[in-house]
C-alpha cells in the first residue's frame, strides 16, 4: 500500500508538536485490520491532545483522533472482510493507538464493530463518541427502571455531543428534558432537539442540606464536582443519575442519604472499557429504537481534513454547539 496521510502528534519535553505526516500502514500501531478511513469527528479529547492542553497521549507519537468510521481494507479476523463498514469509538485511540485523523488505521478486532445498514460511516461519526456515550447513559437507565412518568431529566452541560445527543434521545423516547447550560442564548437550539426548557447554570442555587427538594426524575451530567453532589440531593426516589463527565471537577461532595432515603442510583458511564458485545448492542440501539433523530441539528461544522488543525485549535477557545465532523476520504 502507498504512502497516506495522517495527522500526528507527538509529545516534545513541553507540550507537543502536532503537523500532518506521510506515513505507511507498517508504521502504524498494532492491529489485525486496516480500515480506510472516511470519516472522524472532533471531541473536546481531540483539541486537547492535538494542542497539549491536556496529556492524553501515552505514547511518544500517535496519530490523533478518538473516532473513526471507514471500509475495511484487509483483515486477519474472519469476523471482518473486505468491504466492511465499520466504526471505532474511544478504544483507546489517540491514547495508546494511532487514532483516526489518519487515511488509514490499524486496529485491533477486538474493539472494531460492524456499522448496522441503517447507519452510513458519515452519521456514524456524527454520533461518535458523543452520541454512543449518550445512548449509553440512556440504556443504563433505562434498565435501571427510568420511566418518563417520574419526572423531568436534567441534562447537565447541554450544549456539547453528549448533552446534544441526550436530549434528542430522551425526548424522542417521551421524557421531558430539561436543559442546564449557561449559553441561554441556544435556547432555540435546545428546543429543536427537544428539551422543553433551560436551567441556567450560572443562576443555579444549590442549597446545602444533605437532601434538598426532591425536582427531577433523573440526570445526565457531563459536569460532575459539586453539580453532581446537588444532583444526587435532588433526584427524586428511585430516579437515576448517568454521570458521564468531569468538567467540572472530579470529586463528589454528597451524603448516604439520597441513595439510602430516596433510592437514587448513580450509573457510571465509561464508553471505553467495555464488553464488546454492549457496544455492540448499543450500535444496534441506535440503528433502531434509539436513532438519533436530529443529527442535521447537532452537526454544527463539517471541515475538510487539511483544515483539521485551525479547526482543533479553535475548539479550545469557544464553547463547543453540538458536533463536528471531518471528512478524511472519500
Amino acid at each position: 500500500m502507498t504512502a497516506f496521510k495522517a495527522y500526528r502528534i507527538t509529545q516534545l519535553e513541553k507540550g507537543v508538536e502536532a503537523d500532518f505526516v506521510s506515513m505507511t500502514v507498517d508504521q502504524l500501531t498494532e492491529g489485525d485490520v486496516v480500515v480506510k478511513v472516511e470519516w472522524s469527528g472532533i471531541n473536546y479529547k481531540d483539541a486537547l491532545a492535538a494542542t497539549g492542553k491536556g496529556k492524553i497521549l501515552r505514547k511518544a507519537a500517535l496519530n490523533g483522533g478518538i473516532d473513526l468510521a471507514g471500509v475495511v481494507m484487509s483483515s486477519d479476523n474472519p469476523k471482518f472482510v473486505e468491504g466492511d463498514r465499520v466504526v471505532l469509538c474511544g478504544g483507546s485511540l489517540s491514547e495508546t493507538l494511532d487514532g483516526g485523523f489518519s487515511e488509514y488505521a490499524r486496529v485491533p478486532s477486538a474493539i472494531l464493530t460492524k456499522l448496522p445498514d441503517a447507519i452510513s460511516t458519515r452519521d456514524a461519526m456524527a454520533i461518535g463518541t458523543a452520541g454512543f456515550t449518550a445512548a449509553l447513559a440512556v440504556d443504563r437507565m433505562q434498565a435501571n427502571g427510568q420511566t418518563p412518568v417520574q419526572g423531568p431529566i436534567l441534562v447537565t452541560g447541554a450544549s456539547g455531543g453528549v448533552g446534544s445527543v441526550s436530549i434528542n434521545l430522551l425526548s424522542d423516547l417521551g421524557y421531558d428534558v430539561i436543559a442546564m447550560t449557561s449559553q441561554t442564548s441556544q435556547l432555540d437550539y435546545f428546543k429543536q432537539l427537544g428539551a422543553s426548557d433551560i436551567l441556567d447554570r450560572t443562576q443555579l442555587e444549590m442549597g446545602e442540606r444533605p437532601l434538598e427538594k426532591a425536582t427531577w426524575g433523573g440526570a445526565v451530567d457531563n459536569v460532575g464536582g459539586d453539580t453532581l453532589g446537588w444532583l444526587t440531593r435532588t433526584v427524586v426516589p428511585w430516579g437515576t443519575i448517568a454521570s458521564v463527565g468531569l468538567a467540572g471537577g472530579f470529586t463528589l461532595n454528597t451524603t448516604v442519604m439520597p441513595f439510602i432515603l430516596r433510592g437514587v442510583a448513580l450509573l457510571g458511564i465509561n464508553s471505553i472499557e467495555m464488553p464488546q458485545t454492549l457496544r455492540e448492542h448499543i450500535w444496534s440501539r441506535l440503528a433502531s429504537d434509539l436513532q438519533v433523530s436530529k443529527l442535521s441539528q447537532i452537526v454544527t461544522e463539517e471541515v475538510a481534513f487539511d483544515a483539521l488543525p485551525q479547526t482543533l485549535q479553535s475548539h479550545l477557545g469557544r464553547a463547543a454547539v453540538g458536533r463536528t465532523l471531518v471528512q478524511i476520504s472519500g
